[in-house]
């Protein structure tokens, strides 16, 4: 095996192009004591829906580990090591009560946090429950979306709560929760790589989202306190669209909505969708999201509040056939294998930000292995941490010159995102921006809330969250 495939130089060279090099592991592989894995694990994971929890467990795979979760009769939710330490059985035809769960197989009993009540059977007096603990990871309900954290217990971070969480003239309801059969990162860079939209949401398979989509975007890449942000800018008209997705890391996407057709002027307009991409282990991925649903009518579609309909171009095909003649997301990404061959590709100039992604997961990787906290981690309790995903809509008449007009269109996209990295609108809840040709903002009031109803927010996080703190 190589690191890198040659490059062929001749035609029909299929012959010469034989040797397939190795994953990137550093990067792909996620089970434990993984460099990728123990980096994931520093974080809240979302494992499932708060009611998928009924009355029966649940059981669930993640980063590798066979693990249950279920809420006990008192509300207390756990998530457990799957096989009983007794003698194996799956605590997932465990019984349910009022304490924890008990194993099928001899009636132990275990508590949300791994505490043995219980061992029936056992002599009166034995203490093999008072020396033992059962395997257990905390957890943490927010939105209705039930989190774990995976990691070192002495390096707990608080949950992070984010701005766009608690957005004024918002609610925030639990979206979709469905798989990929392929390798976390592949699908996490996708939203780096605005240029696809473009080509496989419009061109290739007819307008997904809307037709606007279907010009090339002016791209930028920037990074953020907490992960980076896309910038692609188009022309509609006299008007300049620039939309920017934001990957948070390690594996929190924010997409801007799909429904902008860049044709009525507005201020940041914040995220549609906050969306997880959990690696299940190295070769299956959960997508689970949260919605953000505008409390004002006709701001956000009526469909986008029912959780049984699904983005265009996300989910497999009905048939292999349908898929082929009209391809999406999950065609795409499964396509490039079980785990994409990062020594195949031939990285162009649209895939900086697909690099750039990498580049952040790679020091995040090795800060932890270095004894620090990566990038975007915050262990500030009770702030709110700003983010940047947002459409924002300004007049500005196009250039005689395309090619100026094409460089005007970049430098407004990057303008743009620097005055918001600068001062996050979501954060500032009674102000709004109003972008303007020129070097500044227009301040008003009623900051980034369509509803005009003013919310205090929590502290801000520190832009050096993450950071250790002599660094």
């Amino acid at each position: 095996m190589i690191a890198r495939a040659g490059y062929l130089t001749t035609r029909f060279g299929g012959y010469l192009h034989r040797e397939v090099p190795e994953e990137d592991a550093e990067l792909s592989h996620v089970g434990p004591d993984t460099p990728c894995g123990e980096y994931l694990r520093r974080f809240w994971q979302p494992i499932c829906f708060s009611d998928e929890l009924k009355d029966l467990p649940h059981r669930v795979r993640i980063l590798g580990e066979e693990l249950v979760v279920f809420r006990d009769l008192s509300g207390a939710v756990g998530l457990l090591e799957l096989h009983c330490p007794h003698r194996g059985a799956s605590l997932e035809f465990g019984l349910i009560d009022a304490k924890g769960i008990r194993c099928c197989y001899h009636g132990w009993q275990f508590a949300a946090d791994g505490t043995i009540l219980e061992t029936p059977g056992e002599p009166a007096d034995s203490t093999l429950k008072d020396r033992l603990y059962h395997g257990a990871y905390p957890t943490h309900e927010y939105g209705g979306v039930v989190f774990a954290y995976m990691g070192p217990p002495d390096r707990q971070p608080p949950f992070p709560v984010y701005d766009s969480f608690v957005r004024p003239g918002y609610r925030l309801m639990p979206g979709r929760k469905y798989f990929y059969p392929c390798n976390w990162l592949q699908i996490m860079e996708n939203a780096m790589d605005p240029a696809h939209t473009a080509f496989l949401h419009t061109i290739i398979s007819g307008s997904q989202f809307t037709n606007e989509f279907g010009v090339m975007p002016e791209l930028e890449f920037v990074e953020t306190p907490v992960g980076m942000m896309s910038i692609s800018t188009r022309r509609v008209g006299h008007n300049v669209w620039a939309r920017m997705v934001e990957a948070i890391l390690p594996n929190l996407q924010q997409v801007a909505p799909i429904w902008e057709t860049g044709d009525q002027e507005h201020p940041f307009s914040g995220p549609m969708m906050s969306r997880w991409i959990v690696p299940v282990d190295d070769t299956n991925t959960l997508f689970i999201e949260f919605r953000h649903v505008s409390e004002t009518e006709g701001v956000t579609p009526a469909w986008w509040a029912d959780r049984t309909i699904m983005i265009p171009g996300q989910l497999a095909a009905e048939s292999y056939e349908a898929g082929q003649r009209q391809p999406g997301d999950y065609e795409a990404q499964v396509s490039q294998r079980p785990i994409a061959i990062h020594g195949l590709e031939h990285i162009g100039a649209t895939d900086r930000g697909v690099m750039m992604f990498r580049n952040q997961t790679r020091r995040g990787i090795r800060a932890v292995q270095a004894g620090g906290d990566p990038t975007g981690l915050c262990r500030d309790a009770g702030v709110v941490i700003p983010t940047y995903c947002n459409d924002t809509v300004m007049r500005m008449p196009p250039d005689v010159d395309p090619a100026m007009d094409r460089r005007l269109m970049r430098e407004t996209g990057r303008r743009l995102a620097d005055g918001y990295l600068k001062d996050p609108p979501l954060l500032a809840s009674n102000v709004t921006r109003e972008p303007a040709v020129g070097d500044g903002f227009t301040r008003r009031s009623g900051a980034g809330d369509e509803s005009g109803v003013r919310h205090e927010l929590p502290r801000r996080a520190l832009a050096t969250c993450g950071k250790r703190a002599d660094e």
